[in-house]
């Protein structure tokens, strides 16, 4: 086969339809000679590519746009309906699963709660075990359709994006996670969730710091879009964060919550003290909290009981704020301000984007005082840049981000599809994407 540069014509054939097709996602629908100028294609190489993805049924035209003095230009649109994409989000207190199609609408959810939360060990078999319950309920079928992927008749599953919390290790047995505050050593979730035989093989698998696929979404689809520098803080049970930079531009997750902000302080769930997770995560919070004299609401979960620990602080109608709630939650934001001076002090990040159920939840008021605590601790310079904002999506930002993996792997392919007989690929599409999506620079 022909070479040019290293390169095969069926590379560079690959590398024009991934162009287009991020093109048109991110700023779609649009005209060929728009598409032409904005992926860096001749006129001739976008009609023959535009008319290879109508062909395939991923592309579709989408109405006209007048144009002065001459004839309306025809404008085409990734079709949505064309494919698939799960998202998985292994929380602290529950397993969350979603089905989207390729623009990102919601089809079907399910959430089934973890139990054992608090326990500082999570029954590896029951999360497998939701995780596979729930894809199988969000496609509405039995497993002899999924693994068929004629369920709902929507298109192909192009695949499925899980966000757990820890680190996610590769090898060439699939993904293994090191859960420490979980009490996950090394499991080999990848590989339990195949060997289940619930999942096609040939359904590409993704496995993510969940850190990581907020920080995906909220660049591709939030407050992170047109940022080159950003952090995006994960504020739930734990705190992490994604930290994407020019040299890291898909962003990079980092144990923010174990970094050390008092020598010789509390046990943190990792084992270690002092860490920044054993004062500003919800869970310690709450602890915090419930040492101090306060009193959550009996057999309350988490959410409930941080609910109740804001109404105390802020009770609404003139009520008389409770001083304990309210030292704990001043505290917390003086904590979670020093963490985050530490990112703006190392990465220099533009944004600052507070995501998670429980940033999301402690809300607007709380992040003030956070901002205020930033700015008080780091250096002038790199503050003075820095926007601090909350998420933009909402508790579902990191189902959304893991369904992103899944499509991210799909652009890389050009829009191809997997044949059925092959097993799923090691994920080799990080480095073929090149790191930078379109919709990540685009406006908003």
């Amino acid at each position: 086969m022909a070479r040019h540069g290293g390169r095969t014509v069926r590379d560079l054939r690959r590398e024009s339809r991934s162009a287009v097709l991020q093109r048109l996602y991110f700023d779609g629908p649009m005209s060929r000679l728009a598409l032409g100028s904005a992926a860096g294609l001749s006129s001739g190489s976008v009609s023959t590519v535009v008319a290879e993805l109508m062909t395939d049924g991923l592309v579709e035209e989408a109405g006209s746009l007048g144009a002065d003095g001459g004839r309306p230009r025809t404008l085409v649109r990734v079709a949505a309906d064309r494919g698939r994409l799960v998202g998985v989000d292994v929380g602290e207190t529950r397993v969350r699963v979603e089905l989207f199609d390729l623009s990102m609408s919601e089809l079907a959810r399910t959430e089934r709660a973890l139990p054992g939360h608090g326990s500082r060990s999570y029954d590896v078999g029951m999360v497998a075990g939701h995780i596979l319950d729930g894809v199988a309920e969000v496609l509405g079928a039995d497993a002899a359709d999924v693994a068929d992927g004629r369920a709902q008749g929507r298109g192909e599953l192009l695949g499925v994006g899980i966000g757990v919390p820890g680190i996610v290790e590769r090898t060439a047995d699939g993904a293994l996670v090191h859960g420490q505050t979980v009490g996950w050593d090394a499991v080999p979730l990848e590989a339990l969730l195949r060997a289940a035989g619930r999942l096609p093989a040939h359904v590409p698998l993704f496995i993510e710091n969940g850190a990581r696929t907020l920080g995906q979404a909220e660049m591709w689809f939030g407050g992170g879009r047109g940022a080159h520098n950003a952090v995006v803080v994960l504020f739930g049970s734990g705190v992490g964060a994604c930290v994407v930079t020019d040299d890291v531009e898909r962003g990079r997750a980092v144990e923010w919550g174990h970094l050390t902000v008092r020598v010789r302080g509390r046990r943190c769930r990792c084992g270690a003290r002092g860490c920044l997770e054993a004062y500003a995560g919800a869970e310690a919070l709450l602890a915090r909290w419930r040492e101090a004299g306060g009193e959550p609401p009996p057999g309350a979960d988490e959410e409930a009981a941080l609910t109740a620990m804001l109404s105390a602080a802020r009770p609404g109608d003139g009520g008389t704020p409770d001083p304990v709630a309210a030292r704990v939650l001043a505290e917390t934001a003086e904590y979670l301000g020093a963490g985050l001076a530490d990112l703006v002090n190392l990465f220099q990040p533009e944004r600052i984007l507070v995501g998670g159920w429980a940033g999301l939840q402690l809300g607007p008021a709380f992040l003030e005082s956070v901002r205020a605590h930033t700015l008080a601790h780091a250096l002038r310079h790199p503050a003075g840049r820095v926007g601090i904002a909350l998420g933009r999506l909402g508790p579902d930002a990191v189902t959304v981000g893991a369904a992103t993996l899944p499509l991210a792997a799909f652009f890389a392919r050009g829009g191809r599809r997997l044949p059925v007989d092959s097993p799923a690929p090691v994920p080799a599409w990080r480095a073929a994407l090149g790191g930078r999506l379109a919709g990540q620079r685009g406006g908003g």
